[in-house]
């Protein structure tokens, strides 16, 4: 059985949480759990989700919580590999480059669009997921052929000596 894959999705409004959750379960086979904040998401980072869908304010529910960029910047530096997609009800540029200037795959601004803009980033991330993995395996691949023929180059040079000597023998 293969291990799950997840989704997280951190936003401090539990019915745009739920929606999403209902909206992404119908299109992708993605385990996807939800948290009211990054604070909580992060004591579950053991589950290695690929993707994380983060709200960029995050102090609804909980006064004191971090906010969006602050939880991105923690993320990104003990789980690089995660893809995240900034959410936020702002449309501002300065928001957004925040966002991607520490390390957000993509950003969202919430809307009429934004559960479908968040599904054509999620195939998107699929699809460098699917490239990445593809080019892991041919870089393998060239590696083991790489040895395989420097193998038979060794080989092909002493059992021409070896011919060689005996020759003169």
């Amino acid at each position: 059985m293969a291990d799950k894959r997840y989704i997280f999705l951190v936003d401090d409004e539990p019915i745009q949480n739920e929606m999403l959750k209902d909206y992404l379960n119908e299109r992708f086979l993605y385990e996807i759990k939800t948290f009211e904040n990054g604070e909580d998401m992060l004591k579950s980072m053991s589950l290695n989700p690929e993707i994380i869908v983060l709200d960029y304010h995050l102090s609804a529910q909980k006064r004191d919580a971090k906010n969006g960029v602050e939880i991105l910047k923690l993320l990104k530096d003990k789980h690089p590999e995660v893809q995240v997609i900034m959410l936020s009800g702002q449309d501002k540029i300065d928001v957004a480059i925040d966002s991607m200037k520490y390390g957000a795959y993509d950003y969202v601004v919430k809307g009429e669009t934004a559960f479908s803009r968040t599904e054509n980033v999620l195939n998107n991330i699929s699809e460098l997921h699917k490239v990445k993995t593809i080019n892991k395996a041919y870089k393998k691949t060239i590696t083991l052929l790489s040895v395989v023929i420097g193998l038979i180059i060794v080989l092909a040079i002493a059992l021409y000596f070896f011919m060689a000597n005996r020759a003169q023998v």
